[in-house]
């Protein structure tokens, strides 16, 4: 065990930003079978598509395009699109031409117009968006400068209650009391569902909830004052469900709400290779009627949630290499499912990333339930990658602030054969470093070569089988090396500690 001096972690930090550098100037090396179609901002959908002189304009011509297997949609570099896509089975997506990787956001415009915000009350500074919007996980000004925190309230017997008072009806004009703050209004259609089985009405969140934006600006007109506002709406900006030998390469996706690439299953051969991913996630999932779980007694709650990459449910070949993933609400790397019949995922590998700011830099979980027992994941490799500063990210301002892990299996069943972590750099948490709980032991990762860093007095993590019950929270403290190799079986790891 050593100590991480300023210059032990000045090599480190070098070591971080040699290898982002490297990924965001990573060339297009993707070679295809079939035929190469090119998207431009001065393209016309109404090209053919073939030539970059001739190329196709927007991201819906990229959706509805009739395409092949082997066939490949290669984006301008340098050029911002704008909106959402869906991918085709067989299909490459990458980047052409020169400059930095061709940029995808999902809102249609940014906020930048002055006309677009109405003050809505001078003395509170609250200005208030003139369109209506779909829910915005936050907001990010002058490309990251700066954030919003975002208000939700509980919504309760018809009514948004304040989260921590849920007696006390929500008043923006006493919530909203830091600049920057973000309150997004929608009460105009309910469901039922889901409700906890309570059923009463609560607010319906989709693709069709459009609603009220209110931002306090100190300042004045959030126009005027920043350079660069993004919204990060309720958008899904590449979706790739049910789908086989998709790769997405070198594409910087960013500002979305909810995931940048949503995968679900059945998915076979996905592979994201090269790609910037920043401040993605923070809207809401659903609501619940009344959650009798978080944190004591009925009352109402709400979900946010939002991961940069994720397949839920079975997949068989799922490649994630040489991404930079950024200040995401949720998770950076996630497969994930919770099932009542067979699924196998299988064939993982998330290796040379580097995931800083994230809430959890890789996230995986399976859960089965109803009696279910043959679903398991199979061949799963995490390897060199760095993972960094979870939970020191915008989606700290979650209320469950223990939730944090550089790596999150939770404490699901997790049934697992050869699940391998090696050699990869983890570089400090705001809370468990690694949280990697199974039904059984046999079933947990098995660990090599990993470095740690960590200040003395945080958490280490939670390993282990749970047939004896939940492995308690191990401390970072002056014996984790120890811990790491009886508790991990880790015999290798390099084990740094910060004062």
């Amino acid at each position: 065990m050593q100590k991480a001096t300023a210059e032990v972690l000045n090599n480190f930090n070098s070591l971080f930003e040699e290898r982002k550098e490297q990924i965001l100037n990573t060339k297009t090396y993707i070679k295809i079978k079939g035929t190469a179609y090119y998207v431009s901002n001065n393209g016309d959908d109404n090209n053919d598509g073939l030539t970059p002189k001739t190329a196709w304009k927007t991201l819906n011509k990229v959706t509805t395009a009739n395409l092949n297997e082997g066939d490949g949609v290669f984006f301008e570099r340098g050029n911002l699109f704008r909106g959402k896509f869906t991918a085709q089975n067989g299909v490459t997506y990458s980047a052409y031409g020169q400059g930095e990787k061709p940029k995808f956001y999902a809102h249609d415009k940014p906020l930048t117009n002055p006309l677009l915000w109405e003050l809505y009350d001078e003395e509170y500074h609250i200005w208030k968006l003139k369109e209506k919007i779909l829910d915005v996980g936050t907001i990010v000004f002058n490309d990251g400068e700066y954030h919003s925190r975002k208000l939700i309230p509980s919504y309760k017997n018809s009514t948004f209650v304040c989260r921590e008072t849920p007696d006390e009806i929500f008043d923006i004009y006493e919530q909203m009391t830091c600049d920057l703050d973000l309150f997004w209004h929608y009460d105009d259609r309910h469901t039922i569902t889901p409700s906890k089985n309570e059923n009463f009405p609560i607010p319906l969140i989709d693709d069709q909830s459009f609603g009220d934006l209110y931002l306090r600006c100190d300042k004045g007109n959030p126009a005027k004052i920043f350079t660069s506002i993004e919204a990060l709406t309720r958008v899904y900006l590449i979706t790739a469900r049910q789908t086989k030998n998709v790769t997405i390469d070198n594409l910087c996706i960013k500002y979305a709400g909810m995931h940048a690439v949503a995968a679900g299953g059945p998915c076979e051969n996905l592979t994201v290779t090269n790609c910037e991913m920043g401040w993605i996630g923070g809207c809401i999932q659903h609501y619940y009627g009344t959650d009798p779980n978080y944190p004591e007694g009925k009352r109402g709650s709400v979900t946010r949630f939002g991961n940069a990459i994720e397949i839920y449910g079975a997949c068989n070949g799922y490649t994630v290499c040489n991404n930079y993933i950024y200040q995401v609400y949720d998770a950076g790397i996630t497969h994930q499912v919770t099932t009542s019949d067979k699924k196998l995922l299988k064939n993982i590998e998330y290796s040379n990333n580097l995931v800083e700011k994230c809430v959890y830099g890789i996230e995986y979980f399976l859960d089965q339930i109803n009696g279910e027992n043959e679903s398991q994941m199979e061949n799963v490799l995490m390897s060199q990658n760095f993972i960094r500063l979870s939970g020191y990210g915008w989606g700290q301002q979650r209320h469950n602030k223990e939730t944090p892990a550089l790596i999150k299996g939770w404490s699901y069943v997790n049934t697992a054969k050869n699940f391998r972590i090696e050699d990869n750099i983890f570089d400090r948490c705001a809370y468990r470093m690694v949280h990697l709980v199974a039904e059984r032991q046999e079933f947990c990762p098995t660990m090599c070569g990993n470095t740690y860093i960590q200040n003395l007095g945080m958490t280490l993590g939670q390993y282990g089988g749970k047939e004896n019950g939940e492995p308690p929270i191990l401390p970072f403290d002056n014996k984790a090396n120890e811990t790491i190799e009886n508790i991990f079986g880790e015999k290798n790891a390099k084990v740094y500690y910060i004062e």
